[in-house]
């Protein structure tokens, strides 16, 4: 829903030659080691977090190809963990709670020192959260999309940062 990003493009390229590109190779991303395999009907690029102590929210990464004559169509959607996704979900929540709270005590009519401390409140704990997730679960989605660009092709430049095996 709020984290799940989505990339579509078309290729002149069969879909056996995308999987072979991709299939059996790992990429590594903050120490983080991230590897592709098939899932039957689609390739998964999911992350190996057994040793992980830190509190990381991760991205599963879905390469679908489907063949339409000559064009290949792939959809490149991350997700997040399902384990991952009930702490950002409860914050994102709280905020609009705060907010929704606010907007009912400006209707009643309340004090505006409280609804302005509540809209301050939610604002910064969006804030904090979100550039917090720009570092860190977008940081590890970008840099899997653009491994998956630049295995493929799509990327003219360097893979960057990441190490790709």
């Amino acid at each position: 829903m709020f984290f799940t990003r989505t990339q579509k493009y078309q290729l002149q390229m069969p879909k056996d030659e995308l999987s072979q590109r991709l299939i059996g190779s790992h990429v590594s991303i903050h120490d983080l080691d991230f590897e592709v395999y098939d899932n039957g009907e689609s390739i998964e690029i999911a992350p190996h977090a057994e040793n992980v102590t830190d509190l990381k929210t991760l991205p599963v990464t879905e390469v679908s190809v489907k063949n339409d004559g000559r064009v290949s169509k792939l959809v490149i959607t991350s997700r997040m963990r399902k384990i991952d996704s009930g702490g950002p979900m409860l914050i994102v929540l709280f905020s609009g709670f705060l907010i929704v709270a606010s907007l009912i005590l400006l209707l009643v009519g309340r004090e505006r020192e409280a609804i302005y401390t509540l809209l301050g409140i939610s604002s910064l704990i969006l804030t904090i959260f979100w550039v917090r997730m720009e570092l860190g679960y977008f940081d590890y989605v970008r840099k899997v999309q653009h491994f998956v660009k630049a295995r493929l092709g799509l990327v003219n430049d360097a893979v960057g940062a990441m190490q790709v095996g």
